[in-house]
């Protein structure tokens, strides 16, 4: 007998009070009526499937990926700890699905893609980045994945689903612990989460649309009425101070997690007060559509998560709760709240769900179960069934078929798995002319590798060049010396320790050298890491990452990385026991 929960049986009343309906053009009247939370427009869940999953009659579920085991008909190992995705559609009707890996790079972190036929079968699968800790992420309407890197020193990057380019990162777009990301294509802007529990939304625009080498951050300021306004945030690059924490007046949320642009609202969830939230566009108002303190029962939208809309206008959300069981929570137009998907029983055990996407046609649905399986190596799933038919003007994801290479920034490019590219004929953004950049532009000249011996004693020198007066600002940093815990049993961190900070300046068009040392106590604790992993027959080197920022005099602001390896530790190598 199917066993329907009291969230399934919530009739309106104060819990419906605490949502609005969707779509500009119905949840702008907020309590106009109540809306309901039972069973939605598929019917009560169904007893588990053979995948844990409990799923409403007619729709089935098919297991796509499973970490460190071989994808179908492909030879790829897939990466563990699966988060965000999104879909991509080809010119032959096939899509490719993306996914982020919530782990380190070494230990596969960064983004994997399965291209699928158009008859689903699954004819590839490949590695497209090697970045850190990628928790979701978000489509491009050009055709490309923004991948997040969740961790202090994070970065968003953008891949090509099909790995025939490397991954770029984009640094305008903020330094601190990136959750996810989507684009306003009728705005132009982008639109970020931060996952922490004092996190901001941030609002990045272009200074050319589809480049987002470069452009303004801001950050959101509510007021009365949920009315928003932007400040900008000063440095980008977080160097002394963190993006979040450079504007008193920012609105904070705890914890930013999924994210979703339809129909003129920005979706987004925040987990630590299990709220969803809508941001129109057009009027810069922000309102709750989910809040457990007026809704009056905590349990039902229980760890927001990941948020996708589908072609019906459907909302759907994925929960992470650290409970026995976790849904895929669906909201429809007419403000019906019910569970889609139910994740239960010893294969979903500790886990969580997350990177809920649809297939480019809407009849497939996508989502991950990070901690499947009882390893912690996670899964990804597919549901099909009879979804609900498109809404007037649905036209589905951007198609990746001609996705031309990626334009090199300033920044280094993480290499990537080596695929058969294609011939790219126009570049993927407008070209980049002098009268487009406003920022100074930097040239940087720094050793790739320094001994802890000479960083201690001499410095490390970086010779900075720029084509205007600019102030420059270079801070290493290391995410090598220790973790943090993870959330609800996910994995551990890096914890980014800044080494050393130092300033210079250039009159005009000049060059500035700036050297950067470690203290005594910071040379002690890289020497004991570079010992440790000297006894675990690792590698002993241990990589920092240089960061340089050059702001003009009108507060244009440009930004450039390196990774310098560090090596030799001061001490002679212990004996042996």
């Amino acid at each position: 007998m199917t066993t329907i929960r009291r969230r399934e049986l919530l009739a309106s009343g104060a819990v419906a009070a605490g949502f609005l309906a969707l779509g500009p053009e119905l949840w702008k009247a907020a309590f106009a009526a109540p809306a309901t939370v039972g069973v939605g427009p598929y019917g009560p869940l169904q007893p588990a499937d053979a995948n844990g999953l409990q799923l409403p009659v007619g729709f089935r579920s098919r297991l796509v990926a499973r970490g460190k085991q071989t994808v179908e008909n492909t030879s790829y190992a897939w990466h563990t700890d699966s988060d965000g995705q999104a879909a991509f559609s080809e010119a032959d009707g096939g899509w490719v699905l993306v996914s982020n890996s919530e782990t380190v790079s070494v230990l596969g972190g960064g983004c994997s893609s399965i291209r699928f036929a158009p008859d689903g079968t699954i004819r590839g699968a490949q590695r497209i980045a090697s970045t850190q800790i990628n928790c979701a992420g978000g489509p491009s309407p050009w055709g490309t994945w923004l991948t997040c890197e969740e961790h202090a020193g994070g970065l968003v990057w953008e891949c090509d689903p099909l790995g025939r380019f490397p991954a770029q990162s984009r640094p305008a777009l903020g330094t601190f612990t990136h959750e996810a990301v989507t684009v306003d294509p009728v705005g132009q802007r982008l639109y970020l989460t931060e996952d922490k529990g004092d996190g901001c939304l941030y609002r990045f625009t272009p200074t050319v649309y589809g480049d987002l080498r470069e452009g303004r951050l801001e950050v959101a300021v509510v007021g009365d009425r949920g009315v928003t306004t932007w400040a900008v945030v000063p440095d980008p690059a977080g160097i002394g101070t963190a993006t979040r924490l450079q504007v008193p007046a920012a609105t904070k949320f705890k914890g930013g997690e999924g994210i979703w642009f339809d129909s003129g609202v920005v979706y987004f969830t925040s987990k630590g007060d299990h709220k969803l939230w809508a941001y129109d566009t057009n009027t810069s108002v922000l309102e709750n559509l989910y809040d457990p303190a007026t809704g009056g029962d905590s349990g039902y939208l229980n760890g927001p998560d990941n948020v996708t809309v589908s072609r019906s206008g459907d909302l759907f959300v994925c929960e992470d709760n650290g409970q026995a069981e976790f849904d895929i929570v669906m909201m429809t137009a007419d403000r019906t709240l019910s569970s889609f998907v139910r994740a239960t029983g010893p294969i979903h055990a500790g886990s969580e769900l997350s990177g809920v996407t649809f297939a480019p046609d809407g009849d497939h649905l996508y989502f991950s179960s990070q901690r499947a399986y009882g390893s912690g190596n996670g899964a990804i799933f597919e549901v099909t069934g009879p979804f609900r038919a498109a809404r007037p003007g649905w036209g589905g994801l951007a198609s990746v078929t001609s996705a031309p290479p990626l334009a090199n920034p300033p920044a280094v490019a993480v290499p990537t798995t080596p695929t058969t590219p294609t011939t790219p004929t126009t570049p993927l953004v407008p070209p980049h002319t002098e009268e487009d950049v406003d920022a100074p532009q930097l040239r940087l000249t720094v050793a790739k590798k320094v001994s802890l011996a000479t960083l201690r004693t001499n410095g490390l020198t970086v010779t900075v060049k720029t084509d205007e007066a600019s102030s420059i600002t270079a801070t290493l940093r290391t995410s090598g010396l220790g973790t943090v815990p993870g959330k609800r049993g996910s994995v551990a961190r890096p914890k980014l320790v800044t080494l050393d900070t130092r300033k210079g300046k250039t009159k005009k068009a000049g060059t500035v050298k700036v050297r950067l040392r470690l203290s005594a106590a910071e040379a002690r604790r890289v020497e004991r890491a570079l010992v440790a992993k000297r006894k675990q027959r690792k590698t002993v080197r241990l990589d920092v990452r240089l960061t340089v920022q050059g702001r003009d005099a009108h507060g244009n602001v440009s930004i450039a990385n390196r990774t310098i390896a560090v090596g030799t530790p001061i001490t002679r190598k212990p004996s042996r026991p």
